[in-house]
C-alpha cells in the first residue's frame, strides 16, 4: 500500500473544544475531497501497476492498488499460481470505476501485457529465452514464451531437417525471437537461429582445410533423386547418383539412407567452396583393375541386362563392368529391330566377347554367336534350284524380301512373281507377314544375299501362248483398264495383251469402252518380253480390204477359218492355274500331233 502523507498537528488547536463542538472547521467539501484525492495513488485505465493482495476465498481475489477502492479479480485468473493473502502481484487496470463505481482489475491481462513486452524486448536486443514445448501443429510447434503461445516452424527446430517432431513435446527449450506480428499478435521462434552462429564457425573453419582428394566422415542429410546431401559438419556437400556406386544405381536410397555416417571423398568446389562434389565409390577400386586378367575376345560370359536402348542393350558381368550387344549382335537376322524384341531389364544371358579395351573401359558382346551362322552351310541346305517356303518381310518398288529362316533372306523380283500378270507393285501379289512358296535362283554367299523365284515353281504359259496367240489369230478379250496410251486386255488363260487407241475404234467410228467385250486381232506376239499386241479395228479393216480383191478375199477366209477354230480351242478364263498351266500343255501336245 502506498505510504499516507504524515501531517503535523496544530499544537495551539483546541481539540477539547472542537470534541465539545465549540470549534467549526472552515473548509468546503470540495476542499476536504481535494485533501483526500491527495492522499490516494494517480492510476490511468489501460497501465499495469503492482498491487497487494487483502483477501481471498475460492472465487475471488481483493486487490489493493492505494486507490479509493480495491479491485476484485476471479480466482480462475490466477489457476496454476501459489498465491496468499499479502503477496505482491501484477495487475492490469480496466477501468478506474465501473457504473457501481468498483475498481476494474485483470491479473491475467497484466501477464499478457507484460508478456508482450517481454517478447518485444527480447526481439529488439536479440536475447535468448527459455520456452516450453506444448505440441505439434500444422508445419511445426506450439511453444509457451512468456505466457504467449509461439509458433517454431518445422524448419527453424534444427540445421538438419526433423522428421520425427514428436520427440520434442514437452521439452524447455531455448529460442530466438525471429519475428512478430503485432496485428495479429502472433510470435515466431527459432531454436535453429541459436546453433547457426556456432555453425558459422564451425564451417568457416572446415571449408578454409578442404583440399581434394580429402576423405571426410559425413551424415547423410538428404536424399533425392539426383544425389545425397552430406552433412560434413555445418557443410554440406553433394555426391551425385553417378558417384555413389561403380555399377548402375536406379536410386540413391538403394545405397544409402538417412541419418547414415559414412566416409566420402572430396572431388572438387567453387571458388567459394559453397558448392562442394563429393564421391563414395572413389573410395574403393574400379572393378575393371579387378577384371580377370585371362578374360579375352571369344570367352563366354554371363551377366544381367541393366539398360535396354533401341540400339542394344547394356550387360553388367561383374559390379562396375558392363558390355553392350548391340541389336545386331543379337540375332542373325537382318532385318532392322529394337533391342527390345530379344531382351527386357533384368534378363540374364549369356554371351560372346566380342571387343575388349581394358584401357578405354569397354566391352562389346554378343549372343547371336551363341548359334551357328546360317550361311555357313548355305550351298547345301538352300541349294539353287531347291524349293521351300518363305515369309514376306519387306515390299519395295522392284520386289519382295523374304525370310526363309531367321538370318536367310532372300529377294523375289517383281519380274520373277508371275509367268502371265503385269505387276506393278508386290503389294498386289502377296501381303506382309504372309508365307509364299519360293525357288532358290542364285546364292551370293559374300553379301549374304539369295536370288528366289516364285513363278519358277510352275511351267512357263508363254511357251504354250505361243503356238495360240499366233500373229493374225482372233480372240475374244475384255477391256480391264484404260490409259492414255491404249488399253489392257484381259485374253484367254490369264494372259493379258495391249491395245493402242487407233486399234479400240470400233467399225461405226465409236471408241471401245472399260469392260467392255469385243474380238481382238494379234498384230505382235514377243515371247521373251512376253508382249501381246492387239487390234480391234484390224478385223474389220482387213475384212473390207480382201472385198476390194479375189486375193485379200482369199486370204481374208483363210484367217476367218483360223480365227473360228481357234475360238473354239480358246474358252475364255478369268485367272491362270496350275490346272490350266497342265491344260494347256495338253492342248500344246494335241496340237503338235494334229500337224
Amino acid at each position: 500500500m502506498t505510504d499516507l502523507k504524515t501531517v503535523t498537528p496544530d499544537e495551539n488547536f483546541d481539540w477539547e473544544a472542537f470534541e465539545n463542538g465549540g470549534v467549526k472547521v472552515e473548509m468546503n467539501k470540495e476542499d476536504l475531497t481535494k485533501m483526500y484525492d491527495n492522499t490516494l495513488n494517480e492510476i490511468k485505465d489501460k497501465e499495469v501497476t503492482m498491487g497487494t493482495i487483502i483477501s481471498m476465498n475460492k472465487r475471488e481475489v481483493v486487490v489493493e492498488i492505494g486507490y479509493k477502492s480495491d479491485g476484485v479479480i476471479p480466482m480462475s485468473e490466477f489457476r496454476g499460481e501459489e498465491i496468499n493473502v499479502g503477496d505482491k502481484v501484477e495487475v492490469f487496470i480496466e477501468s478506474p470505476e465501473d457504473r457501481k463505481g468498483q475498481l476494474i482489475l485483470s491479473h491475467k491481462k497484466a501477464r499478457a501485457t507484460r508478456s508482450w513486452d517481454r517478447v518485444n524486448e527480447a526481439l529488439e536486443n536479440d536475447e535468448i529465452i527459455k520456452g516450453y514445448v506444448k505440441c505439434r501443429t500444422k508445419g511445426g510447434m506450439i511453444v509457451d514464451v512468456f505466457g504467449i503461445e509461439a509458433f517454431l516452424p518445422g524448419s527453424q527446430i534444427d540445421v538438419r531437417p526433423i522428421r520425427d517432431y514428436d520427440i520434442f513435446v514437452g521439452k524447455t527449450m531455448e529460442f530466438k525471437v525471429v519475428k512478430i506480428n503485432h496485428e495479429f499478435k502472433n510470435v515466431v521462434v527459432s531454436h535453429k537461429a541459436l546453433i547457426e552462429a556456432e555453425l558459422e564457425q564451425q564451417k568457416k573453419d572446415i571449408i578454409g582445410k578442404l583440399e581434394k582428394g580429402q576423405v571426410l566422415e559425413g551424415t547423410v542429410k538428404n536424399i533425392t533423386s539426383y544425389g545425397v546431401f552430406i552433412d560434413l559438419g555445418g557443410v554440406d556437400g553433394l555426391i551425385h547418383i553417378t558417384d555413389l556406386s561403380w555399377g548402375r544405381v536406379t536410386h540413391p536410397e538403394e545405397i544409402v539412407a538417412l541419418d547414415q555416417k559414412l566416409n566420402v571423398v572430396i572431388l572438387d568446389f567453387d571458388d567459394d567452396k559453397k558448392r562442394i562434389a563429393l564421391g563414395l565409390k572413389q573410395l574403393t577400386p574400379h572393378p575393371w583393375d579387378a577384371l580377370d586378367a585371362n578374360l579375352k575376345v571369344g570367352d563366354k560370359v554371363k551377366g544381367k541386362v541393366v539398360v535396354i536402348a533401341d540400339y542394344g542393350a547394356f550387360v553388367e558381368i561383374a559390379t562396375g563392368v558392363e558390355g553392350l550387344i548391340h541389336v545386331s549382335e543379337m540375332s542373325w537376322s537382318l532385318h532392322l529391330r529394337s533391342a527390345q524384341d530379344f531382351l527386357k531389364v533384368g534378363d540374364e544371358v549369356e554371351a560372346v566377347i566380342l571387343t575388349l579395351d581394358r584401357d578405354e573401359r569397354k566391352m562389346s558382346l554378343g549372343i547371336k554367336q551363341l548359334k551357328a551362322d546360317p550361311w555357313e552351310n548355305i550351298d547345301e541346305k538352300y541349294a539353287v534350284g531347291t524349293k521351300h517356303t518363305a515369309k514376306v518381310r519387306n515390299f519395295t518398288n522392284f520386289g519382295v524380301f523374304v525370310e526363309i529362316e531367321e538370318g536367310v533372306d532372300g529377294l523375289i523380283h517383281i519380274s520373277d512373281l508371275s509367268w502371265t500378270k503385269k505387276i506393278k507393285h508386290p503389294s498386289e501379289f502377296t501381303q506382309l507377314g504372309a508365307d509364299i512358296e519360293v525357288q532358290v535362283l542364285e546364292i551370293d554367299k559374300e553379301n549374304r544375299r539369295l536370288s528366289l523365284g516364285h513363278k519358277q515353281l510352275e511351267e512357263n504359259p508363254w511357251d504354250v501362248f505361243e503356238t495360240m496367240f499366233t500373229v493374225d489369230s482372233i480372240h475374244e478379250g475384255t477391256i480391264v483398264e484404260m490409259m492414255d496410251k491404249g488399253a489392257v486386255i484381259a485374253l484367254p488363260y490369264g494372259v493379258e495383251g495391249f491395245a493402242t487407241p487407233k486399234h479400240l475404234v470400233k467399225e461405226d467410228g465409236s471408241q471401245a469402252k472399260l469392260d467392255e467385250k469385243l474380238q481382238f486381232k494379234v498384230i505382235e506376239f514377243n515371247k521373251d518380253a512376253k508382249r501381246i499386241i492387239l487390234s480391234h479395228s484390224r478385223i474389220f479393216e482387213d475384212e473390207k480390204k480382201a472385198a476390194n480383191g479375189e486375193e485379200e478375199s482369199a486370204k481374208a477366209k483363210k484367217s476367218s477359218k483360223k480365227s473360228k477354230k481357234d475360238e473354239v480351242v480358246t474358252p475364255v478364263l478369268e485367272k491362270t492355274t496350275l490346272g490350266d498351266i497342265e491344260d494347256l500343255a495338253a492342248l500344246k501336245e494335241k496340237l503338235e500331233k494334229e500337224k
